[in-house]
């Protein structure tokens, strides 16, 4: 059974999984913010993981770097992927802690996948303005080395089916996908097309798995928001979140699953640094240097 930490304050409480550095559990006054998974056992569709060192997927686990090639395990078979990198299966371990915060870190690599070494640190912090989250991963080799990273929360807004939920967010393009192996096939621009939530209206039926960039940030933040007109309170409930200009795009999934698994049960909303195979195209790809370090930063928040 997986070692679990405690996070509470300003009415939040969240509960972090040394596997993965999973976010379980995060609520506000006993409401879900996120999709929860059981305590102790698997953790389904990834939920809350810290995906790295790449986010999203990589076609049939090859990808060239520095002249050299390699191959990844493929853990998506039915796509022939290598899905959400190398750091969810690892127990990561405490640095420190207290009734408010929470650092984790853990090493990736080597392996003969990805023969370079990364520390990793992700670091959560809890206040009466929500959860907030930062990964910094550092190259402890003498090699340069590819990373991206993301995190993987399923939103939960209300009590109300997930097509009654209403979501904004401010993204001009997003990235065009095979329907077989959603790999990327170019940008398209979100106007006049289903998935402009610039302004906010209902899910509906719409079913998402793509990556948006182009993305609004004000004052270095973009935002996110998911409302449940339904739910309790003033106007009903929601959910938000936020995340700094390290994270370019933005994974959205409405989480469908074919019958009789439950589908649509919580929104995936994930800010990435790159884009779905960016080991092989490049775009918004990291290359961290020998002792160079990268940080990411994300917040969720209840509305």
């Amino acid at each position: 059974m997986s070692t679990e930490y405690t996070l509470s304050a300003g009415g939040y409480t969240a509960v972090v999984t040394a596997q993965a550095a999973a976010l379980r559990v995060l609520q506000f006054d006993d409401r879900d913010l996120i999709v929860p998974f059981a305590a102790g056992g698997p953790i389904p569709d990834y939920r809350g993981i810290i995906a790295a060192p790449w986010p999203n997927r990589i076609a049939d686990g090859g990808y060239t770097f520095d002249g050299a090639a390699y191959h990844l395990p493929i853990n998506e078979p039915e796509r022939a992927t290598a899905l959400h990198g190398l750091a969810f299966p690892l127990d990561w371990t405490l640095k420190e802690s207290d009734a408010g915060s929470l650092t984790l870190t853990c090493t990736v690599g080597p392996t003969p996948g990805y023969p370079f070494v990364l520390e990793l640190e992700a670091r959560y912090t809890l206040d009466d303005t929500g959860l907030h989250t930062s990964v910094t991963a550092r190259n402890a080799a003498d090699v340069a080395a590819p990373y991206g990273v993301c995190p993987h929360p399923y939103l939960v807004a209300g009590p109300s089916p997930l097509d009654e939920w209403v979501l904004e967010f401010s993204a001009e393009s997003f990235l065009e996908v095979t329907p077989d192996r959603l790999l990327p096939v170019g940008t398209v621009p979100v106007e006049g097309h289903a998935f402009d939530f610039r302004p906010a209206r209902a899910i509906g039926s719409t079913e998402i798995d793509h990556a948006f960039t182009d993305i609004a940030f004000d004052g270095g933040l973009a935002r996110l928001s998911v409302r449940d007109p339904a739910g309790t309170g003033v106007g009903g409930s929601g959910v938000g979140m936020s995340w700094d200009e390290s994270c370019p795009w933005l994974q959205i999934h409405t989480a469908d699953k074919p019958a009789p698994i439950p589908g649509r049960i919580g929104l995936a909303v994930e800010p990435m640094t790159c884009p779905p195979d960016a080991f092989n195209s490049g775009t918004d790809l990291i290359r961290l240097e020998p002792g160079a370090e990268h940080t990411a930063s994300w917040s969720i928040y209840a509305l």
